[in-house]
C-alpha cells in the first residue's frame, strides 16, 4: 500500500513539474496550434511516467526505513520515546538560539547554522532517552517498566534462557510481566551459537529459539531492549544497571548474578530456588531408592540421582557404584544452586 501510494504521489508531482517545465518552452511557436497541446500531454505523460518509477523505488527504501524505526520503537518504552521527543523539541529551541550566535560568524556562519541545529537536538534528545527514568521521577512519574496490567518488568539473563525452563513457567502464566531480554543477552546467545564447539553451538542455537518461545508465550509483553552502559564492561554489571534503572526484576539461574544482583537491592527470580520449591520434601529418616552411579568426591562415598535430578550422596555408597539400592536419609542441604540429600545404605 504504501509503494502505491507513494507511486501516485510522486507521479502527480512528476506530471505538474513536467506541466511547469513545458510552459517555460514555446511549444506553440515550435508545433503550432492545437498541436502544442498534443506535445504538452505527452511531456506531462512522461513526466508522470517517470514519478510513477521513481515513486516505486522511493516507497519501497521508505518502507524499508519504517520497518527499521518500527523495530527500534518496540525496543523502548513508551516513556522513553516520549521523554526522548521532548528532549528533541528542548534541543530545537536551543539550537535555535544558538543559531542567532552561529549566523553572526563571519563567511561561515550560514553554513554552520544547519550542522549547529542538527548537533544540539541531537544532544537534547539523547541524553533525555538515555536519562528518562531519572526525569520521570522528578516530575513524580515512576516508570517500572511495567506493562498496561500495571505486572513489573522481568530481566531475563543468559543463563535462565539456556537453562529452558523459564519458557514453560512463563507459559504456565506463574510470571506476569513484561519479559524484557537485553540486546547483551542475543548477542552472547548468538557468540555460542557460532561456537566451533558443536555442544556450545547447539545450546546457543536452541537458546535463540527458546527466546522466540518466550516472545510467544509471554503474557505480560516481550522487549528486546538495547543496554547502552559505556562506563560498565561486565555483562552481570550491565544487568544489574538495567533491573535498576527499570525497577525491574532479574530472572537468573547465575548464582554469583544472584548474590551480586540481592546486594545491590535488585529483586532476583532464581529459577532454581523455584524448583527447589516445587520437589517433593524428604525428610531425614524417610527411605528412599537410588542407583549409585559414580563414586563421590570423598573417600567411600557414592553418588546417584532421584527422578527429578536432585543428587544424593551415599555415604559408604562406594562399594555400590552400579547397584540399585535402598537408603536412608541423612540430612538434607538445600541453596540457590541446587537441593542435596545425604544418606546411608540400609
Amino acid at each position: 500500500m504504501l509503494v502505491l501510494v507513494s507511486r501516485l504521489v510522486v507521479a502527480l508531482l512528476g506530471g505538474i513539474g513536467a506541466f511547469q517545465a513545458a510552459g517555460s518552452f514555446d511549444l506553440e511557436g515550435q508545433f503550432g496550434s492545437p498541436w502544442h497541446l498534443v506535445a504538452t500531454a505527452g511531456v506531462v505523460v512522461v513526466g508522470a511516467l517517470v514519478g510513477f518509477v521513481v515513486g516505486g523505488l522511493f516507497g519501497r527504501w521508505l518502507g524499508s526505513r519504517l520497518s527499521v524505526i518500527d523495530r527500534a520503537a518496540d525496543r523502548r518504552p513508551a516513556g522513553e520515546l516520549i521523554v526522548g521527543a521532548f528532549g528533541l523539541v528542548v534541543g530545537l529551541l536551543v539550537a535555535v538560539l544558538a543559531g542567532f550566535a552561529v549566523l553572526q560568524l563571519p563567511t561561515f556562519g550560514p553554513y554552520l547554522l544547519l550542522p549547529v541545529v542538527l548537533l544540539v537536538a541531537y544532544i537534547f534528545s539523547r541524553i533525555a532517552a538515555r536519562k528518562h527514568v531519572d526525569i520521570l521521577r522528578l516530575v513524580g512519574i515512576r516508570s517500572r517498566g511495567s506493562t498496561p496490567r500495571g505486572g513489573p518488568a522481568r530481566v531475563i539473563d543468559t543463563s535462565a534462557i539456556i537453562d529452558g525452563r523459564i519458557v514453560d513457567v512463563v507459559r504456565s502464566k506463574f510470571l506476569s510481566g513484561q519479559i524484557v531480554v537485553p540486546n547483551i543477552v542475543l548477542e552472547e546467545l548468538q557468540h555460542v551459537a557460532d561456537s566451533s564447539d558443536h555442544l556450545k553451538r547447539a545450546r546457543g542455537r536452541r537458546g535463540l529459539e527458546l527466546v522466540d518461545e518466550l516472545k510467544a508465550s509471554a503474557n505480560g509483553g516481550f522487549q528486546v531492549r538495547d543496554v547502552e552502559y559505556p562506563d560498565i564492561d561486565e555483562v552481570d554489571a550491565k544487568l544489574v544497571r538495567l533491573a535498576q534503572d527499570l525497577e525491574a526484576s532479574l530472572v537468573t539461574t547465575d548464582f554469583n548474578l544472584n548474590k551480586v544482583a540481592q546486594i545491590q537491592g535488585v529483586e532476583v527470580l532464581n529459577v532454581n530456588e523455584l524448583a527447589n520449591a516445587l520437589r517433593p520434601a524428604v525428610l531425614p529418616g524417610e527411605p528412599l531408592s537410588v542407583k549409585v552411579i559414580r563414586e563421590g568426591k570423598e573417600y567411600d562415598q557414592g553418588v546417584g540421582y532421584l527422578d527429578d535430578g536432585t543428587m544424593v550422596v551415599i555415604d559408604g555408597g562406594r562399594s555400590l557404584v552400579g547397584k540399585e539400592t535402598e537408603v536412608e536419609v541423612t540430612s538434607v542441604l538445600q541453596n540457590p544452586s541446587g537441593k542435596m540429600i545425604f544418606a546411608k545404605p540400609t
